[in-house]
Parts: structure tokens; sequence; C-alpha cells
């Protein structure tokens, strides 16, 4: 039941044109996937789950208020005529906050923190997919000043804020919200791109996350002392993080090439050199990562508790599929 509403309620959201049909598909995405965070009864999983229904069911509110001033101004509940700036600011900063944007970021890490690692899955990838998809049909109603700084806030607090970091899910949260800012920097001019950063994102996303299910690591220390266990696995998440830091020859590289040279072409290269240099930061840590699972033989004496080597029973067919979509897919470029 739970899983078949989140469907719905993405998918409702995708259907729609009246804002109202809009909020009740995020509403009903949101009431679904709560149950699903806090199924384990951990202390840390409810409070993540508090924590993400308080600011979703801040971000439906502001949607419902905006979309409410935009029909009593304008008269019409249709998506397409945001023509009342205030209505337009709010619905942006609204969605952006559903997304984890920076500076409405703070919420994610803490919450993809306390969940297991397959709701964090779902979290990083499918929730993501309904407010990105109001963004893209009301984006152009939208101040382009709002949308290139909430972009270069988002690409820069996520390469900066993953850098002290320990805990795996979170490197990833902050790894997502610097992937959404790559996604709304080019939204006004090519939102293509923005679809196509999405898709490489969902796979690499996916492709990381299954890996870490496999060798259930959630922390750095744990992560050195797998690739004993499974050699080929750690070899193939070292490209996966590589391919998220976006260096050719990996899928990662071509939404970014292709957005900086869409920015050069919409001659903003200042903000593309930001852009570029933002990606620097989120690189670093990844390449921490794959330092820490291919080049450290791991101590004897690790302060984590060793995985025992069981067989695990997770499907296979999913973490293959989305990690050879994460490292094969530049040739279609």
């Amino acid at each position: 039941t739970l899983l078949s509403s989140l469907g719905l309620g993405t998918t409702l959201t995708f259907a729609s044109s009246h804002w109202l049909l809009a909020w009740m598909g995020l509403e009903i995405n949101t009431l679904a996937i709560i149950p699903l965070m806090a199924q384990h009864h951990h202390p840390r999983a409810v409070e993540a789950t508090t924590k993400y229904f308080l600011t979703q069911a801040t971000a439906a509110a502001m949607i419902l208020f905006a979309s409410t001033t935009n029909a009593w101004i304008t008269g019409v509940w249709d998506m397409n005529s945001l023509s009342n700036p205030i209505a337009s600011t709010m619905i942006i900063a609204a969605l952006a906050l559903k997304i984890g944007l920076a500076p409405m970021h703070f919420w994610m890490p803490e919450v993809l923190q306390g969940l297991d690692l397959l709701t964090g899955l779902v979290l990083s990838t499918w929730q993501k997919l309904a407010p990105l998809a109001l963004i893209i049909q009301t984006a152009q109603s939208i101040d382009p000043l709002l949308l290139t700084a909430l972009g270069l806030m988002s690409t820069l607090i996520g390469g900066w804020g993953g850098l002290n970091q320990t805990q795996l899910r979170k490197i990833l949260a902050y790894s997502s919200i610097a992937h959404m800012g790559w996604m709304i920097i080019v939204l006004q001019y090519a939102p293509q791109l923005t679809l196509l950063a999405l898709l490489t994102y969902i796979f690499m996303t996916s492709a990381a996350f299954l890996t870490l299910k496999t060798s259930s690591a959630t922390k750095i220390g744990t992560l050195a002392t797998v690739w004993s266990k499974s050699p080929i696995l750690m070899t193939t998440t070292a490209l996966v993080l590589l391919s998220l830091g976006g260096l050719p020859p990996l899928t990662g590289f071509m939404p970014k090439w292709l957005i900086l040279q869409e920015l050069a072409k919409q001659s903003l290269p200042l903000v593309a050199t930001i852009m570029a240099l933002a990606a620097l930061l989120s690189l670093y840590f990844y390449l921490r990562l794959c330092y820490a699972m291919t080049l450290t033989i791991s101590p004897n004496t690790t302060a984590s508790t060793t995985p025992w080597r069981v067989r695990t029973t997770q499907a296979p067919f999913p973490l293959a599929l989305a990690t050879v979509m994460a490292l094969g897919l530049l040739p279609v470029t």
C-alpha cells in the first residue's frame, strides 16, 4: 500500500496542471514515505522521520499558500500562469525546501543519516522527481538571478559540507545537494540538460547506495575492510564514485560537460567557472572515499565492527544495471 501510494503521489504531480492536484500529489507522497522511514523503530529513524515530516509539511503549506495567492490575484489555478512575482518566489522557495537545495538544505544530511540505505535511496532519487517536475514547469516565470543563486549556493555548499564527513550517508546527502545545484543552474537555458543530469544522478546514486547496501557499510572505516571480501565490487564502486565526481570517461562527466558548455554558450563564463571549481570540492571527498577503499590496507584493529562475511540476500541485478549505467553511458553524448 505504501509503495503504491508513493508511486501514485509522484504520478499525480506529474500529471497535474492544476496547483491543488500537484499539492495533493506531493502530500500523498510525503505521507506514504513516512511509515517507510520509521519502520525500524530506531530512535534515530524516528527523529529523522519527524524532521522530514516537518520540512515537507512546511513546504507543502507554502506551495498551497502561494498557489492560492496566485489564483486570488490572477483568477487561474493553472501552473503555467504564475504571473505574480511574490507567488512564484514563494513556490520556488517551497520546492527548493522539498528537494533540499541550499540554503534550505539543512534537513537533508540529518534525515538521510537516520535512515537505512534502501529508504535513503528512495529519498534521494524518487522523492526528488515530483518537486523537480514542478520546478521545471514553473521555471520560466521565476527570476533567473534567484535560480542561479540557488544553483551556485547548492554546488558550493554540497562540496564544502561533504569535506568534513566520515558517515557515508551524509556524504551522499551533500553530493545530492551539489547535483541538485547543477540541475537548477541550467534550468532556464536548457531544461533537457536538467533532465539528463537528473537521470545520470539517479543511476550513479542508485549504484552507490546499492553497493553500500551489499557491503552494509555506513562509515568510511568500514569501507576499508570490504575490499578483501569483494575486490571486484570495490573496483566498480571506486569507479562509480569517480563518476559521481564527474571524471571522464565515465557517465558523470556527461551532464557536467554539457551544462558548462551551455553556460558558456549563454555568455555566463563566471558562473561556469564557479561551477567547475565547486565540482572540485565534491571530487575531493569522492577521491577520499576511493582512497580509503582501494589504496589502503585496513588496519588489524579497526574501531568499527567488522561486518560478518555472510552471503547477501540482495538481488544482484539492480546493482549491476545501475553500475553499468553509471560507468558506461558517456558515448551516448
